[in-house]
């Protein structure tokens, strides 16, 4: 299993205000999420009128699915309108085969709860 992380940061400045913010900010989020398989937050200062600063998550079986998710996020954000990408950092995280590295995880319940000659 593996995740995609990016976190992209955007100037938007014709902000003048924090309405004019959130708004630059929701659209940007409802198109990513209408057209990606994305979650995706908010995450930096809420306060600052001209810089947000987005997170987003892509989890799939595929290491190059992660990747080209999140370069598709972030080519989109590089054209979005209002706002101008200004740092984006990505990783890919790899969490072992079904996810099995995962401390606790639902493989290893499973394997808890299977009688002795299956495990």
């Amino acid at each position: 299993m593996f995740v995609g992380v990016a976190r992209l940061v955007i100037a938007i400045p014709g902000a003048r205000s924090l309405k004019d913010r959130r708004q630059v900010v929701k659209s940007l989020k409802e198109r990513l999420r209408a057209r990606l398989p994305v979650s995706l937050a908010e995450v930096g200062d809420l306060e600052r009128y001209q810089v947000a600063t987005l997170g987003l998550a892509v989890v799939s079986n595929d290491a190059a699915r992660c990747s080209e998710v999140l370069s598709q996020a972030v080519r989109f954000a590089r054209v979005a309108r209002d706002a101008v990408l200004s740092d984006v950092a990505t990783e890919i995280i790899t969490l072992g085969s079904g996810g099995g590295s995962i401390q606790g995880g639902i493989e290893r319940a499973l394997d808890d709860d299977a009688p002795e000659g299956e495990r």
